[in-house]
């Protein structure tokens, strides 16, 4: 059995640190919004037990790093399955870009093999198994807009304005380890409610700390905040402006300069994998 499910992008709408954990995480606050735009994971059902992940467009990266096939193997082993499988990937959310590309990846394989291999897990059971690979996986699991506390696994749904946004990848890497644990870094925020999200009293606390270290992001941050408010997404490098109609965002699209990667994309509440999974009832 063959089976073509979405990974999609997300955006971190804005990005409060309140404290610094014992085990080295961050507590925050953030509200997940996804996108309609992300990668394509293809799955090939095997019966013998055997993994393999296949990433296109020459895309490597060493599979002790991997998320879909740490993700497969998990599931695998948790629920002692004999089944096995191919996967193919279609990349285009960039690598180290904040829009949880390599989390959508291993809640897709995660929410797509729980189906192909019989598994019968809940999605609560997913998304715990979920949390121990990655603190954004969980989101993706759920496939639904959120606001998140603790280091983003404590949930809940948020209903928000679908607006369409224009991304810019300015072409460089932002790991986020680096950001988490640089010392200028603001740990202490007050929490704040979504009353203060909508009424603008969020903001990203990494901006800063990228924008001093990557004058790629600052240079494009500058030149995107030309025409609508733009704001670093997770620890960047990509950058997002909202636009409420898709004409306004396109026009700017077309203007974007070459050096840089961009596209446009709708904001969307539900997860696009969860209508795709209902094909597989």
């Amino acid at each position: 059995m063959t089976f073509t499910c979405p990974a999609p992008a997300k955006l971190n709408l804005f990005l409060h640190i309140t404290s610094r954990r014992p085990d080295g995480y961050h507590n925050l606050q953030t509200i997940f919004q996804f996108l309609d735009y992300g990668d394509d994971l293809h799955f090939n059902l095997r019966t013998d037990g055997k993994i393999n992940c296949e990433l296109a467009n020459n895309i490597e990266i060493p599979v002790e790093q991997n998320l879909i096939y740490k993700a497969a193997l998990y599931l695998q082993h948790y629920t002692n399955t004999h089944y096995g499988v191919d996967i193919k990937v279609d990349k285009r959310i960039p690598l180290g870009g904040g829009l949880g590309g390599g989390s959508s990846n291993a809640a897709t394989t995660l929410l797509v093999l729980n189906q192909l291999w019989e598994c019968h897990l809940d999605a609560t059971t997913l998304m715990q198994l979920g949390l121990r690979l990655g603190a954004d996986i969980p989101v993706f699991i759920q496939g639904q807009a959120a606001w998140a506390e603790g280091v983003g696994e404590k949930l809940t749904p948020v209903t928000l304005p679908e607006p369409w946004f224009l991304v810019i990848h300015p072409n460089c890497h932002v790991p986020t380890a680096e950001i988490f644990t640089a010392p200028d870094l603001t740990r202490n925020q007050e929490i704040v409610t979504i009353d203060d999200f909508l009424a603008g009293r969020t903001i990203n606390v990494c901006e800063s700390v990228v924008i001093q270290r990557y004058p790629e992001v600052k240079q494009a941050l500058s030149w995107l905040n030309r025409y609508s408010i733009a704001r670093l997404t997770g620890t960047g490098a990509c950058l997002f402006a909202c636009f409420s109609e898709k004409d306004q965002a396109q026009a700017v699209l077309n203007i974007v300069p070459q050096s840089w990667q961009a596209f446009l994309a709708q904001g969307k509440n539900i997860s696009p994998v969860i209508k795709k999974l209902a094909t597989l009832k």
